[in-house]
């Protein structure tokens, strides 16, 4: 019977061999990640900041622009 030092040793084994077959492709795929993640931040820190016009009161849920073809009410 194997002993919990054998199995640790098959358990390592098998770990190596999965890691050299789908290692590129996890690397590849991390870096996608990275790459989007950074973009993403990038564009986040572009957009404008809202302006606060004093007196001007918002419903939850609106973004303050009127709709195409309705007018403001």
């Amino acid at each position: 019977m194997f002993g919990l030092s054998e199995l640790a040793i098959i358990l390592i084994v098998v770990i190596a061999v999965i890691a050299v077959k789908k290692g590129p492709e996890l690397t590849r795929t991390a870096g996608r990640s990275a790459r989007i993640l950074r973009a993403e931040a990038r564009a986040a820190q572009d957009r404008p900041k809202p302006q606060v016009i004093q007196g001007e009161v918002l419903r939850p849920g609106t973004t303050g622009e009127t709709e195409p073809g309705h007018g403001t009410r």
